[in-house]
Parts: structure tokens; C-alpha cells; sequence
């Protein structure tokens, strides 16, 4: 018999009643039932009930031991009772009789419950990870973490991608996040980065010949934590092409997505077939939002000319300016005034100054609501023709600038549908956001700057680009990127691109956002340099792991995604990181410590 267990805690059934075996485990919990303690047994695989009964070795062990002791028992697996049969558990039909018990580790008092698995601060979870990683919902996560990773990995392989793994150790990058940053005790004064992304290392990858490159790539950036976003490392499903357009690049991960989300998504389904291609003007005009929810059916419409010159006063005047708007939400089925004073409340806690609405009724002529009476029947019934709305729908208002308000507006369209019940939750929509601006005006800089990834390939014709002029703002600003994202349920998963391959027209991007060719030569020079040497046009992108996981998790927090992760202020505080160093150590690196700034 082996050392510790002739089957694991989530093995047994009915046909092994009357053998003999021998379990290890974690004592989940205890049950005293008219002196009979139940004891179930955990382990990785699941639960066994073990029964001690009165007078046998095993009772007063079990009677003493805490919760998470673990032990080892030998006993015979037995038959319960029809009416004690546990269809909860993959086990629920048998039990073990207890002979004997040997304890190989006795638990302390426990910082933190496993059984029952009640709400604990985090700071206390993630101090005692180890603890937290015991339960159930968690310990699940990460093993279905670990299968979405297994599964990714055979559909790329299954795609034709071949996978490599780049430096960790590399050098520093201006553009994006804040770097992590590794002294080099060899050369003083310098230091390595830890990648952000391994961007420039794949498009290498490309140039030296591997045409399909994927890796499960671990990036590291310096940057503050959200719920979606771990600070310090995260993990991404890292991919690049040779020889491919956009098109062909959705083609190769599309049906790797859908279907790792059919495969692990518990019966939700996922997009069929292509991913809507979503223009990002027309994602900012009809969702307010370059990560549009497409579970939910509201689209925002511009109304502005069913108030121009108008009776409300209000709107007339803000649509007086160059660039303001009217824009509607619709709300079918929120037609009353219950639901329009939630919404303008609604507005006023987001820091708004209120929601306009109006309201249609059975038996009132035109709407109802201030901005109804204001404007008149034949505007209101004009507008609700317009939203495609009827007598029980609402639609509510936001006006001014709409590169102001855009994300206000998104946020009602969410916060209406959510309210009524209108998005079908039952699904995994995806979508690509494409054509992002090229360049962006910075207003704090005044002037001309990079609006998202820099090394894209610009939308435009390659002789024409070369001969802009800096001064045509219009133009430059109007260029739009063979640059996308990929989004599912409003989460963005990951930004990729056809990138910029030419090096005259990688230096003619830098030059309008206001770099240099020195600049671009100091800090890319490798791979620009590698680009004057034949590279093919190529692309890629990279999906977030952990948002994946998330999102098949059905959780809204990142860390519940991630076995070991960092609290909101980047610490480890299991391991006390980031810690101290010796004085040694720091010599040994040529490193003094210096007061920070204060305040």
C-alpha cells in the first residue's frame, strides 16, 4: 500500500464499497452527530466523509484536532444510507470508516476560515494566500486558470504558431508604463528593465524569419492597481504574423478565443463566426466607449436637430458652440417618473448636474417631463420616431461637447440597460474596435502627439504620408492606425496592430509627433536598425490571460484570478515584498539610498 493514499479524496465511488483504503488530507470540518464524528477529508480533488465512531482510535484524535490538521487515515470505504447520499459531492455515495488516523501536521489557530468560506478583509486573504488558496471558489479559479492557459496553448499550436519565450532582462522603453527596473552589479550606473511587453523582441522575432511566434508572455509594469489590472506583472497571450493584413490576423485568433470561451464559458455562448468590426468613431458615437458592452441592445443616437432653434432653452444655447451635440439614450420600458427621477439622481451621484428625459404615456399627447412640454408634440413625437421608441419607452439627454461628455454617455447607456434589464447576460459578445486615431492633439503639450500605439502602420497612402506637412493639423489628425483591439462584455482584452515596418516611414510618424530621428535611433535603434535589413509586413496582438480568466470566472476582481498576486499598493504581503536589502548588497551594486521626496 502506498506511503500516503490508495486514492485521492475525490476518487471514491459506489463500486469501491468494502475496500480497503488509505486517504490524506486537510480535516475540512467536524460534525459530532449523537457522539459520531463525521469528519470530511479535503484534498486538490475534493471531499471525502470519513465516520469515527465512539470507542475506536481514531475519535479522540479527530475530537482534538482543529480544522486543517492534516492526516492520514486507513479505514474500509462503506455504503451510505439512501437517505444520506450527498449528490453535491462527486463522492457522495460512500464514506470511510475510520480504523486508524496518523496526524502528519497539526494546524495553529486559523487566521482565516476555509470551510463555509465567509467574507474576510483582503488584506487578511492575501497575507495568508496560502490559507485563501484552500478554499473552494478560489482554489477553482486557479485551476481553471491553469486550463484556459493548456487550452490556449494547443489552439495556437493547432493555429500553426510555433511558441518562443524572449528576454526578461532587457532594456528601458520611453513609451507606455513605468518600468521595473533591475541594477547590474557588472556595470554600474546602468540598469535592465523588466519588459512591459516583449513588442519589439516579436517583431524581431518576425524579421529573423519564425512567421507565426506565440508565447504565454509575463509583462511587468509599474503602475497603479484597478480591478481589472494586477500592478506589477500580468500575464498575455503574446502573438505576432509575417506576411498578413489586418483581416488575416482576426481570422488566426478569433476561433481561438471563441473557443476557449465555448469551452470553459458553463453553457454561456460566444460570438459565431467573425467578431463585429467596430469603426472607433462609431464605438464613441452609438456606445460611448472604446470597450462597448455589445450584451447590451442600446445604441445612442445624435438628436441635436430636434432642439436646435427649439423651445428648451438650454439645449439651444449649448448647441450654439462649433461642436456640441445633443446626444439621446433610450430606455424602452422606462417610462415613468419614477424611473426618470432614479436616473437624473443617478446622474447628480456621478457628478453630473442632472439627466434630461423625456417620457412617453398612454393618452398624453407628444411626451411628458419639462423638456416635453418645452419643445412641443411634434418635436418629442419626432424624437421618439426617431429612437424607434413607443408610449412605456423613455430616452434621456446629454449635451455639450460630445469629446467631453462621450464617456458620461456610456456610462447611462450601461446604467439603463442594467436598471431595466435589458442585456442579455447569458453570452461572451466580442467585438474589434478599429481605425484608431493615428495622432491625437495634446492639449497640456500643444501639440501633435502619438493617440495610442506609435508603432502602427498609418491607414494612409505611404507617398502621401512622407510628404505632409507637420503644419496640416486637420489632415494629421484625421489618420487613422491598422490598429485594434479585441473587447468582450466592455472589457478590452488586448490592443494589437499591423505594425510599422519601413523605417522612413517609422521615422516620418516620430518626426509629426515631434521626435527626432536621434531620438528614434537612441531608444529603437535596434529594431529600426533590423527593419533596414528586409522586414516582412507583420502583425499581432495579445490578449490578457487574466482578463480571460476574469471574465470565465465570472469575477470582477483581478486577484481572484491570480495564485499569488499584489495588494492595491504593489505589496507582497505574504513574502513582505518589496522588502529591504543589505548594505552589501547594495554596494555590491554600486547603489545608495537616498531620502525620497517629501510629502
Amino acid at each position: 500500500m502506498h506511503a500516503y493514499r490508495t486514492h485521492d479524496c475525490g476518487a471514491l465511488r459506489a463500486g469501491d464499497a468494502d475496500k480497503a483504503v488509505r486517504l490524506s488530507g486537510w480535516v475540512h470540518r467536524k460534525r459530532d452527530l449523537g457522539g459520531v464524528l463525521f469528519v470530511d477529508l479535503r484534498d486538490h480533488y475534493g471531499i471525502t466523509q470519513l465516520v469515527a465512531n465512539p470507542g475506536s482510535a481514531a475519535f479522540p484524535v479527530f475530537e482534538r484536532l482543529r480544522a486543517e490538521s492534516v492526516v492520514k487515515v486507513d479505514g474500509k470505504a462503506i455504503l451510505r444510507r439512501p437517505d444520506t447520499v450527498n449528490p453535491q459531492l462527486a463522492t457522495g455515495e460512500v464514506e470511510v470508516r475510520v480504523d486508524t488516523v496518523e496526524v502528519l501536521s497539526e494546524a495553529a489557530e486559523l487566521p482565516l476560515p476555509v470551510f463555509g468560506e465567509p467574507d474576510y478583509p483582503e488584506e487578511t486573504r492575501l497575507k495568508y494566500r496560502f490559507l485563501d488558496l484552500r478554499r473552494e471558489t478560489l482554489h477553482n479559479h486557479i485551476v481553471l486558470r491553469s486550463k484556459v492557459i493548456s487550452s490556449l496553448r494547443k489552439r495556437m499550436i493547432d493555429q500553426g504558431f510555433t511558441e518562443f519565450q524572449t528576454p526578461i532582462l532587457t532594456a528601458s522603453s520611453p513609451e507606455g508604463a513605468r518600468d521595473f527596473l533591475v541594477p547590474s552589479r557588472m556595470h554600474h550606473g546602468k540598469f535592465y528593465a523588466l519588459p512591459q511587453a516583449p513588442q519589439q523582441f516579436k517583431q524581431l522575432l518576425m524579421v529573423a524569419g519564425f512567421d507565426r511566434y506565440f508565447q504565454i508572455a509575463p509583462c511587468f509594469r509599474d503602475e497603479d492597481a484597478r480591478a481589472d489590472r494586477s500592478p506589477g506583472e500580468f500575464y498575455q497571450l503574446d502573438f505576432e504574423m509575417s506576411f498578413v493584413t489586418q483581416e488575416d490576423v482576426f481570422t488566426a485568433i478569433e476561433p481561438v478565443l471563441a473557443g476557449v470561451f465555448d469551452e470553459f464559458g458553463k453553457g454561456k455562448r460566444a460570438t459565431v463566426g467573425a467578431f463585429p468590426r467596430i469603426k472607433y468613431a462609431d464605438a464613441i458615437a452609438k456606445y460611448g466607449s472604446d470597450k462597448p458592452d455589445l450584451r447590451n441592445p442600446l445604441i445612442l443616437q445624435d438628436v441635436s436637430e430636434r432642439f436646435r432653434g427649439g423651445g428648451f432653452g438650454l439645449f439651444a444655447r449649448i448647441l450654439e458652440g462649433p461642436k456640441s451635440a445633443v446626444w439621446a439614450v433610450p430606455a424602452p420600458g422606462g417610462g415613468n417618473r419614477a424611473f426618470c427621477d432614479k436616473m437624473n439622481s443617478w446622474a447628480q451621484s456621478e457628478g453630473q448636474p442632472g439627466l434630461g428625459y423625456v417620457f412617453w404615456r398612454e393618452g398624453e399627447e407628444g411626451g411628458a417631463g419639462p423638456i416635453a412640454k418645452n419643445i412641443g408634440p411634434e418635436r418629442t413625437t419626432a424624437l421618439r420616431e426617431q429612437l424607434g421608441l413607443k408610449v412605456g419607452d423613455a430616452a434621456f439627454f446629454v449635451a455639450g461637447d460630445p469629446a467631453k461628455f462621450y464617456k458620461f454617455a456610456g456610462l447611462a447607456r450601461n446604467k439603463v440597460a442594467d436598471e431595466l434589464n435589458l442585456a442579455d447576460k447569458d453570452q461572451f459578445a466580442f467585438c474589434w474596435i478599429v481605425d484608431f486615431p493615428m495622432y491625437e492633439w495634446s492639449e497640456e503639450e500643444k501639440k501633435i502627439d502619438f493617440s495610442h500605439n506609435p508603432f502602427s502602420m498609418p491607414n494612409f497612402d505611404h507617398e502621401k504620408f512622407l510628404a505632409l506637412d507637420n503644419a496640416d493639423r486637420e489632415t494629421i489628425e484625421n489618420i487613422t492606425a491598422f490598429q485594434y483591439d479585441i473587447v468582450c462584455n466592455g472589457v478590452e482584452l488586448s490592443s494589437g496592430a499591423i505594425r510599422n515596418h519601413k523605417p522612413d516611414i517609422m521615422l516620418k510618424a516620430f518626426e509629426i509627433a515631434g521626435y527626432g530621428p536621434e531620438v528614434v535611433e537612441e531608444k529603437f535603434g535596434g529594431m529600426l536598425n533590423a527593419f533596414r535589413f528586409g522586414a516582412p509586413p507583420h502583425g499581432g496582438s495579445a490578449p490578457g490571460i487574466d482578463r480571460i480568466v476574469m471574465l470565465l470566472a465570472g469575477v470582477d476582481t483581478i486577484r481572484d484570478v491570480i495564485v499569488f498576486p499584489l495588494n492595491q499598493q504593489a505589496q507582497d504581503l505574504m513574502m513582505n515584498a518589496p522588502g529591504e536589502v543589505t548594505p552589501k548588497q547594495l554596494r555590491e551594486l554600486g547603489i545608495r539610498i537616498v531620502d525620497g521626496p517629501k510629502g
